[in-house]
């Protein structure tokens, strides 16, 4: 009995154990007979996260049903699936749906690009931090700002507490000697603390500091011909570097401010004295104002500056005939010349003066016979550093600035009181003077005669109160 009963259940004797397996059977047959289009249509809608024609892609031949066998259908058969394979089809594959709940949460993906869309995107270049100037003069607003940009800082292991927060520039190009003795000055009886002659304090918050000596800078470049830039050298008197010339035809050396990205072994001229007979020459006789310009307005070259194009980048800018460089002279400082003014002299005309535009956003004129030197001033990055500690403010000759609202009633108007409080008091001096809200002292009868714009106030931003 027991082997009957067990022939009955494998052969199907016992109607209700056999038509379970006929319909388990029947169901495995019916899956793997399923085509793939309605896979196709169903899921690669929902995985792509958006509906697409019927027939627009459809899976690869060696993808069997019996792989996907759990997955429902959600739209009806496609019969024009089975056209010619596209070559672009080939690049969209994705990943079949191994799980019901990751087709349901298909709908939310973002829609996949094509090959051809992503190279298709033009990639633009990065913003410049240098400014663009139109062909009439007027400065175009960049995209971005100067921060944006790297900057190289060089810091420290906090070994001691005054290396932990001290940032410096990388200027490994810089000589390491000591400067040239001949063209630097002693500064004794120079360094009096901000006092006078008669000993009283006239300039607070300096006093000390190392003992330093004054470089002696040609702020006017007269000397024609060709030098060579020996060394670029640090110099403790300003924020901008120096570089040292040597002339080729005599020997003689100078200092003068070197431009960003100068370098030992380059080659400078001052065109100031004139226009050398062979560069003339060299034009065929004549002189021609572009031609002029692709010759000679090279970086650290010391030009008129009537000279330069428009749109140019100067420093160590004149503002006199005769006289040296005056404006642009710190470091990472330039003049954008905007514009030039001439006038009518019988049947020729000449210029008189030249428009240029200051990084405070002043305007002004000077001189068509001032100087300038092409480039920008070195040393760029010097406002980024950080000291680090107080002493390497002493070093420099900065003694301490005291607050107002920390001192005696006696000794500032800010002083006294029970607490940190100024009072309800506008910010004042120590002498009453306001010292905010764009309080003028420079008398009425005192015309700026070469000014054609004044700076804007609080960088052209609205003040927040």
């Amino acid at each position: 009995m027991r082997g009957s009963r067990d022939a009955t259940r494998v052969t199907g004797g016992d109607g209700k154990r056999s038509g379970w397996r006929e319909l388990a059977a029947r169901s495995v047959e019916q899956k793997e007979q399923r085509s793939e289009d309605e896979w196709t249509e169903g899921r690669r809608r929902v995985v792509m996260g958006r509906l697409r024609p019927p027939g627009e892609l459809f899976v690869p031949e060696q993808r069997r049903p019996h792989a996907i066998a759990h997955c429902q259908p959600l739209y009806r058969r496609d019969t024009s699936i089975n056209r010619p394979r596209a070559p672009q089809d080939k690049m969209l594959q994705p990943r079949i749906c191994s799980r019901l709940q990751f087709a349901q949460l298909g709908a939310a993906l973002r829609p996949a690009r094509t090959y051809a869309q992503v190279h298709a995107v033009d990639i633009k270049p990065p913003p410049s931090i240098q400014p663009t100037v139109a062909a009439d003069g007027a400065l175009l607003k960049q995209e971005g700002s100067r921060r944006e940009k790297f900057i190289p800082l060089r810091t420290y292991k906090p070994r001691t507490p005054g290396l932990r927060h001290l940032k410096r520039p990388v200027n490994d190009h810089l000589w390491k000697g000591r400067p040239y003795l001949k063209l630097t000055i002693a500064r004794k009886g120079q360094h009096l603390g901000g006092r006078n002659n008669t000993g009283r304090v006239t300039v607070r918050h300096r006093g000390g500091g190392h003992k330093r000596r004054i470089r002696i800078v040609d702020y006017k470049r007269y000397l024609p011909g060709k030098h060579i830039v020996e060394r670029i050298e640090y110099d403790p008197n300003r924020s901008a570097h120096l570089a040292l010339l040597t002339r080729l035809a005599t020997g003689e050396k100078s200092y003068i401010i070197a431009a960003d990205g100068m370098r030992a072994g380059d080659e400078v001229e001052s065109y100031r004295s004139g226009i050398p007979q062979e560069l003339i020459a060299s034009m065929g006789g004549g002189i021609d104002p572009g031609m002029l310009a692709a010759k000679t307005a090279a970086r650290g070259n010391c030009l008129p500056i009537h000279m330069v194009p428009l749109g140019s980048q100067v420093y160590n800018v004149g503002s006199k005939s005769q006289g040296g460089g005056v404006f642009c002279r710190s470091a990472g400082t330039y003049a954008i010349i905007v514009n030039k003014e001439e006038v009518e002299k019988g049947s020729r005309t000449e210029i008189k003066h030249v428009i240029i535009r200051l990084q405070s956003g002043e305007i002004r004129k000077v001189s068509a016979d001032a100087c300038c030197t092409i480039g920008v001033a070195s040393n760029p990055q010097s406002h980024f550093k950080s000291l680090g500690k107080a002493g390497r403010s002493r070093w420099l000759g900065k003694r301490p600035e005291v607050r107002g609202v920390a001192m005696n009633a006696a000794d500032h108007p800010h002083g006294g009181g029970r607490g940190k409080s100024k009072g309800n008091v506008h910010p004042v001096s120590p002498w009453g003077t306001p010292a905010k809200g764009g309080y003028k002292t420079r008398h009425k009868r005192n015309k700026h005669t070469f000014l054609v714009q004044d700076r804007p106030r609080n960088q052209g931003k609205r003040r927040s109160k």
